[in-house]
């Protein structure tokens, strides 16, 4: 694993992919920061939970070659006719992604330095934000990582990889949407209002239910729950265990 995972940390810095995700991240965290400084209130924690929105962008551009890159080159072949352990080769590049993101997010340590330099607090809100902020990282890297892993195109990977935590982002928009709209069905159906909000508040819980942001939401005032890093933790398991079943499947393809 540790071979695997040293090899895809340092062909990040190969290529232009790990210093584009490095320029973008530095770019919005230094931006943000210089808005809350200029303004006279910094806010790490508030600045963090800004970032965590980027995810969206950053997370595809890391992980869209991980997997389709080795398609293209015909390396993948390497994975399914040796005796390798698949699952060190995802946990490996799953390492070198999160490790990728360890590196960018220096920048936000050097802020905070200066926020306290400068007689500023950096709360206990500002470290749970960053704690939950490596937490989803991971469990969106492992969404990239199966993007990458089910298809050759780096692009394709991108856009699954993009829309998949896009509906993660807005998932508190569609329980309020489905809320809204069970509660208009089934009233017109049973014109039982007490029925029809109580189902449609069911609905939006349950959706509600998967959304990570929600679940973290007060980690920023320095609440912290073990239940919510579990949740994020076991998608992560979720998603690299489907992905290296993808590649078991390729491996017995091949045979």
């Amino acid at each position: 694993m540790y071979a695997i995972f040293k090899r895809e940390f340092l062909q990040y810095f190969r290529s232009p992919v790990g210093y584009v995700a490095i320029a973008i991240f530095s770019f919005l965290a230094g931006f943000i920061f210089y808005s809350q400084y200029a303004s006279g209130a910094v806010s790490i924690s508030s600045e963090v939970i800004s970032l965590r929105s980027f995810f969206v962008v950053i997370v595809p551009i890391i992980t869209m070659a991980s997997f389709a890159e080795d398609k293209k080159r015909g390396t993948d072949v390497l994975y399914y006719t040796t005796p390798v352990d698949l699952f060190s080769v995802v946990a490996g590049k799953f390492l070198a992604a999160l490790a990728l993101f360890g590196i960018m997010f220096i920048n936000v340590f050097a802020q905070m330095i200066v926020t306290v330099a400068n007689g500023g607090i950096v709360d206990v809100g500002a470290w749970g934000s960053v704690i939950v902020f490596f937490f989803m990282a991971a469990m969106f890297i492992s969404v990239g990582l199966m993007a990458s892993a089910l298809n050759d195109s780096q692009i394709v990977s991108a856009i699954v990889t993009f829309v998949i935590i896009l509906i993660f982002q807005i998932l508190s928009t569609i329980s309020d949407y489905a809320k809204t709209a069970a509660n208009a069905v089934l009233f017109s159906i049973t014109q039982n209002n007490d029925l029809s909000v109580s189902t449609g508040e069911k609905i939006a819980g349950l959706i509600n239910w998967f959304d990570p942001f929600a679940r973290t939401a007060d980690f920023r005032s320095g609440v912290f729950s073990v239940s919510a890093l579990i949740f994020c933790l076991s998608v992560a398991i979720v998603f690299l265990y489907v992905t290296y079943r993808i590649l078991e499947k390729k491996r017995w393809s091949q045979g």
